[in-house]
């Protein structure tokens, strides 16, 4: 099951935010050595436009990083949208989903 974390993003910016993939009965780092990750954003679930984070996964620190450029940021329309993350083990192509939540795009006033 998808850990819920909201996120803010401002409007213009430069995006980045960090999750620490473990295992939650033991605490032990995950071993993501074969895992690729994708996730998007929408403004409702059903929503055919998206935006797409850059994921990357550090194997040996279990963090997976999340960014958006200052253009793709720029372009969003300020307001609340809603997103996921998933991860896609390459030998068996096993999708799961690490987190999701709302995404709250404040709006910029510096143009």
């Amino acid at each position: 099951m998808a850990v819920k974390v909201n996120l803010s993003i401002d409007q213009g910016s430069t995006f980045g935010t960090s999750f620490n993939l473990s295992n939650e009965d033991t605490g032990e780092i995950l071993d993501l050595t074969t895992y690729s990750a994708v996730g998007q954003i929408r403004k409702h679930f059903s929503s055919s436009n998206s935006v797409s984070f850059v994921c990357a996964v550090n194997t040996s620190t279990g963090i997976l990083t999340a960014s958006l450029t200052a253009n793709t940021t720029k372009a969003m329309t300020a307001g609340r949208y809603v997103y996921d993350i998933e991860v896609t083990e390459s030998m068996s192509g096993a999708v799961s989903r690490i987190v999701e939540g709302i995404v709250t795009v404040n709006p910029e006033v510096t143009r």
